[in-house]
């Protein structure tokens, strides 16, 4: 029986969804992004719980959507409508979470794994974490709701050129454009994670969940990003595109090579 790609602990107020296929840069499989659907919405109807924590095992967050997948959809020609938008209910179920989130970020936060960072209420982040959003690299467009939880974050401008430059950046970046709260080194991150999440446990319910809900509220009033299903009609539709197979194939060549 192959190991469960993921696992939810709860400890009093403050729960955890932990990938645990570090091997594979806890790439968000179709059956990861299904257990994290289970689990969000798990932890959404438990009482007490005031925080969740998304983070990863082996020293990465995730590494985004499976290469396999993306090399699949090029090479068949064809992808199921419902497995483009798997994505994206992941993404919702997670945002949906009314505990406060937090994404304890380090090693790999790329293409998907940015979008689910952007989810997440709260982002900490590791000094040496190497975040990404190869996309258009890799021939398709950017998904599961991402451009405008970008924007609202990060600003248009900034989100445009990240998304389609394709250009790594720094935690040292993504805390100057406010997309991560705080950056610490590697070796403290998960001690800063645990310990704002047991501050944030111990304020008043009631005020933190209001507080929690009005900011919300005015961030998806500032771009709106729940329910983007025509995303994935634009990711069906990229699937067989002569050049997209290209940009994918010279995207995956450099990325078996870097990790060879």
């Amino acid at each position: 029986m192959a190991e469960p790609s993921l696992r939810t602990e709860r400890a009093g107020p403050i729960a955890r969804i932990i990938f645990q296929r570090p091997e594979r840069l806890n790439a968000l499989t179709l059956d990861v992004q299904r257990a994290v659907v289970d689990a969000a919405t798990s932890l959404s109807t438990e009482s007490g719980l005031r925080v969740v924590i998304i983070g990863g095992d082996g020293g990465t967050f995730t590494a985004g959507a499976d290469l396999g997948m993306l090399e699949e959809l090029h090479t068949s020609g064809d992808i199921d409508p419902a497995h483009a938008d798997l994505g994206r209910k992941m993404i919702d179920a997670v945002e949906a979470i009314p505990a406060i989130t937090i994404a304890r970020i380090d090693g790999h936060c790329v293409g998907g794994g940015v979008v689910l960072a952007a989810a997440c209420d709260l982002r900490l982040a590791a000094a040496d974490t190497y975040f990404a959003i190869p996309e258009v690299d890799l021939g398709i467009p950017l998904a599961w709701g991402a451009v405008p939880r970008l924007v609202r974050e990060i600003g248009p401008a900034r989100a445009l050129e990240l998304i389609a430059t394709c250009r790594a950046f720094t935690a040292a970046e993504a805390l100057a454009m406010g997309f991560v709260n705080r950056v610490v080194p590697r070796n403290e991150l998960k001690g800063e994670v645990e310990e704002l999440a047991e501050l944030l446990a111990s304020k008043p319910d009631y005020a933190l969940k209001a507080v929690t809900s009005s900011v919300r509220a005015a961030a998806e009033s500032l771009a709106e990003a729940k329910g983007m299903v025509s995303d994935a009609e634009l990711v069906v539709g990229a699937a067989g595109r002569s050049e997209g197979a290209d940009a994918a194939k010279a995207y995956l060549e450099r990325h078996r090579r870097s990790r060879s």
